[in-house]
């Protein structure tokens, strides 16, 4: 029987990572809903309506601008203004019609073009969490519960048996990410068409966002490898899951205080989620405030420093080959009791 196949049965099987990724498949399913109901198509209707709430403000603004002038020119004249109101009370006059533009008063609807590329962070945000827990749960519990060493009495070869596992692990991952993203495009594309608009689609604008999905199934997968190699170091699934937590409130919000305190410029440079987000969308600018740079027409530009994808590629690959190494270079070293 293929290992590879036996690996993939067993996963399978496991109720935790099924409940996992229904889990996950439920949380991404509800922002689907959500989105749909707290959208709206703009028509005709919705146009008037906007017109209509525009036009009140407006008039509520005169009102109480006159009113307000009123009770200056009445203040004045008793002469107990004090500075609670302006010397000449003609300067209190009410801002045009144009100010009260009806586009602001217009309900919230869901432009596929410009929208749809930032709802693919929270889709890879929700999918490489299951991945790293999966990944955890599935090398830790073989530990946990004795069948890695039941596995190797039957398959002796230690280095094979673990990058078996991983490969099991991430071709599952691959798929549910693979139909999850096709399933969250689909649904955002009928809200386009039915909550909003899906205009101006061009053949580029499809390439980015299928390059951007793929950015994002890289994550999941690489985020699976970290969580799986990590249990394989401690033989845990507690090690990968106390490491993760440890790493993001200590390592992050304890590191980004120190940092802050010591006044280190750009603390965003030393965050992991500044680095996720440049793998996503291929660039972030950070900007530092405390220095100015005066330009030309003498308005003052911040320090600006860029973490573009390629970094995070970097970051990401140096994280997977410690780990991975790690996790290796223990399997072939320790005795399996």
């Amino acid at each position: 029987m293929s290992l590879y196949r036996t690996e993939l049965r067993r996963l399978r099987k496991r109720r935790f990572i099924r409940y996992l990724a229904l889990g996950g498949l439920l949380v991404l399913a509800a922002v689907t809903v959500g989105m749909f109901l707290t959208n709206q198509k703009i028509g005709p209707k919705q146009i008037a309506a906007a017109e209509r709430r525009a036009e009140q403000e407006w008039r509520q603004h005169v009102a109480f601008t006159e009113q307000y002038r009123a009770q200056c020119e009445t203040a004045r004249a008793a002469g107990t203004a004090g500075d609670e109101f302006p010397e000449d009370c003609a300067e209190i006059e009410p801002a045009s019609r144009e100010s009260f533009d009806p586009e602001g008063f217009l309900p919230s609807t869901f432009d596929f073009r410009n929208e749809f590329g930032v709802t693919l962070t929270t889709l890879t945000a929700v999918l490489a969490l299951v991945a790293f827990i999966a990944g955890a749960s599935f090398v830790g519990a073989e530990w946990s519960s004795g069948g890695m060493m039941n596995l190797l009495l039957w398959r002796p070869q230690r280095i094979r048996v673990l990058f078996t596992k991983l490969a099991a692990l991430l071709s599952a991952l691959a798929g549910l990410a693979v139909v999850a993203s096709a399933l969250w495009t689909v649904a955002f594309w009928a809200i386009g068409t039915y909550r909003g608009t899906t205009e101006n689609m061009t053949s580029g604008a499809w390439q980015s966002f299928g390059l951007t999905e793929l950015r994002g199934l890289v994550l999941v997968l690489v985020a699976g490898t970290l969580g799986f190699g990590l249990a394989s170091l401690g033989r845990h699934t507690a090690l990968a899951l106390g490491g993760a937590l440890g790493a993001m409130v200590v390592g992050q919000f304890g590191l980004a205080l120190v940092l802050s305190l010591a006044g280190t410029r750009f603390v965003d440079a030393w965050l992991l989620p500044t680095y996720v987000r440049a793998w996503m969308e291929k660039k972030v600018t950070l900007l530092n405030w405390q220095v100015c740079q005066v330009s030309y027409g003498g308005e003052c530009q911040p320090e600006t420093f860029d973490i573009t994808w390629q970094r995070s590629a970097i970051l990401f690959a140096v994280a997977v080959v410690l780990v991975l190494g790690g996790a290796t270079w223990a399997m072939r070293q320790r005795d399996i009791t």
